[in-house]
């Protein structure tokens, strides 16, 4: 069965985006670009809130055609334009890009999801996922820590009532100083 992947960048400080939704601390270098690309590559869904999706679709669908986007960027169009996508909205009627639009995250119609065959899934946006975290459907945690203290901002993973216990599957150090820590919901095995 697939798996829900949270994947967030985050400041060392625990912020996805500063208070003015800024992310341009986010260091994003080729090596790092390139390796978001294969683990992404590989995934079979992409499942954001309407806010994240409408930010991805105002650039990717046509960044691979400016020639300052080449490498990495201009890849990761590719990734996005053809890789399925569910964006969870109560206001969004329809979606282009190979997206479907979902209204509720309703936890039996996320595993279905998760039965169909093909990549994990991978969730991006701190609402959705704190809606995801509620119901218990995240996996596995791709938490990549920017080597910056930014002092305020979004915090980057969603809080809960309860407690979720995770063991470490991987973790990667880059030369930017970021460093990816995956972790998993605990007496789950690893899978790389």
């Amino acid at each position: 069965m697939r798996k829900i992947v949270y994947s967030i960048s985050m400041s060392l400080d625990g912020f996805m985006e500063g208070p003015d939704r800024e992310i341009d601390w986010h260091l994003v270098d080729d090596e790092l670009h390139y390796y978001f690309n294969e683990r992404l590559a590989a995934t079979g869904a992409f499942l954001t809130g309407r806010v994240t999706h409408e930010l991805m679709a105002g650039f990717w669908p046509t960044a691979d055609r400016d020639p300052a986007n080449a490498g990495p960027m201009a890849e990761f169009a590719v990734i996005w334009r053809n890789m399925p996508k569910y964006v969870y909205s109560r206001t969004l009627e329809r979606a282009d890009w190979n997206t479907t639009v979902v209204h509720d995250v309703v936890a039996d119609e996320v595993r279905a999801l998760k039965a169909q065959p093909g990549g994990d899934l991978v969730l991006g946006g701190a609402d959705l996922a704190a809606s995801f975290a509620a119901l218990g459907l995240i996996d596995e945690y791709w938490i990549y820590v920017h080597p910056v203290l930014i002092g305020r901002g979004r915090p980057a993973l969603p809080t809960s009532e309860g407690r979720t216990a995770l063991r470490l599957a991987g973790s990667r150090t880059f030369g930017s100083g970021v460093v990816e820590l995956r972790y998993e919901r605990a007496g789950k095995p690893s899978q790389g």
